[in-house]
C-alpha cells in the first residue's frame, strides 16, 4: 500500500541519496557509488516504450551489487572509447511510503554529455522509478530504474545513468 505521508527527515535523506548518487557518477567515483545500493539490488536502463508495454527488454540490466561491480570494472579497465563528461540533473521528486518495501520514488532526470572540443549535448532524459530502503538509519537503492524517453539512444551507453 502506497501512502504520501513521508516524514521531512526521510524526504531530506532520500533527496540527499540522489544528490550523492549523481555527484559520484559525475565525478566517476564508482566505488562509493556502488555502496549506495543493497546487495540484491536491481538496476535497469530501459526505453519508455518497453516500460509502458510491459516488455522486459532493457539496454542495461543488473540484478545485484556484484553485477554493478563487474560493469564498473569493465568501464574502468577494459572499455576504450572517446572520453566524455556527464552532468546529471534530478528534479521533481515524488516520494511515497510503501509499507511493504520502503519508499517508492519517481523523479525526472536529464544527463548532458560533453566531449573535448565539442558543445555540450543532451545525452539522455527520462524518469527514475526507484525503490529506496532504510537500513540502520541510512538509505539505499533497492531498485533503480532509469526509463529514458527516446526510442533512440547513442550506440554506446557506457556510464550509468
Amino acid at each position: 500500500m502506497l501512502a504520501m505521508g513521508v516524514s521531512l527527515d526521510a524526504r531530506i535523506a532520500i533527496e540527499d541519496l540522489y544528490a550523492t548518487y549523481v555527484a559520484l557518477l559525475d565525478a566517476r567515483d564508482y566505488d562509493p557509488w556502488i555502496e549506495l545500493f543493497v546487495e540484491d539490488c536491481v538496476y535497469q536502463v530501459k526505453a519508455r516504450e518497453n516500460e509502458e508495454r510491459g516488455f522486459p527488454l532493457a539496454a542495461l540490466a543488473f540484478e545485484s551489487k556484484g553485477m554493478l561491480r563487474d560493469r564498473i570494472f569493465g568501464i574502468t579497465n577494459t572499455l576504450f572509447h572517446e572520453p566524455y563528461y556527464q552532468r546529471h540533473l534530478v528534479t521533481n521528486f515524488r516520494i511515497r511510503v510503501d509499507e511493504r518495501a520502503g519508499y517508492r520514488v519517481d523523479a525526472n532526470y536529464l544527463v548532458c554529455r560533453t566531449k573535448a572540443g565539442e558543445l555540450t549535448e543532451v545525452y539522455n532524459t527520462g524518469r527514475f522509478r526507484d525503490r529506496v530502503v532504510e537500513l540502520d538509519g541510512a538509505f539505499f537503492f533497492a531498485e533503480k530504474r532509469a526509463i529514458y524517453d527516446s526510442e533512440l539512444i547513442p550506440n554506446s551507453l557506457i556510464y550509468p545513468i
